[in-house]
């Protein structure tokens, strides 16, 4: 899974999040940062409150959180979605000594990020196109 570190990055860097059933968070405040949720209409669902947005947890959570806004909940990526924000620039993703690699068209020509998280990889080939 994504870095809480890079998704922070992503966010400062202007990856806009629209969020959709199926989507992962965590909010980002230092006693619940890490602990990951899923829009799913069982559980939390995407409000609008006041013409904002607003991710409204549902009575089934075993803690007690009416709503949050979005810029308070930091958008955790997955792979599918990382791969659709770097669009037609994305050129490959393998494997090499341990770590995964993907291969981005950048401005100076073909570009090579590395993690052993494929999400994490993705997410910093996006990095180096906003």
């Amino acid at each position: 899974m994504i870095s809480v570190e890079l998704s922070r990055r992503l966010n400062q860097g202007g990856v806009l999040w629209e969020p959709a059933p199926g989507d992962r968070f965590t909010i980002d405040q230092p006693n619940v940062v890490g602990e990951v949720f899923w829009i799913s209409h069982l559980t939390i669902d995407v409000h609008t409150f006041k013409g904002q947005p607003l991710l409204g947890f549902n009575g089934t959570t075993e803690w007690a959180l009416d709503s949050v806004t979005l810029d308070t909940a930091l958008w955790l990526p997955r792979e599918d979605q990382l791969r659709e924000l770097i669009g037609e620039r994305l050129e490959s993703l393998g494997r090499e000594d341990g770590q995964w690699v993907v291969t981005v068209a950048g401005e100076e020509g073909r570009e090579t990020y590395a993690d052993p998280d494929a999400e994490c990889a993705y997410a910093l080939a996006l990095l180096s196109l906003t």
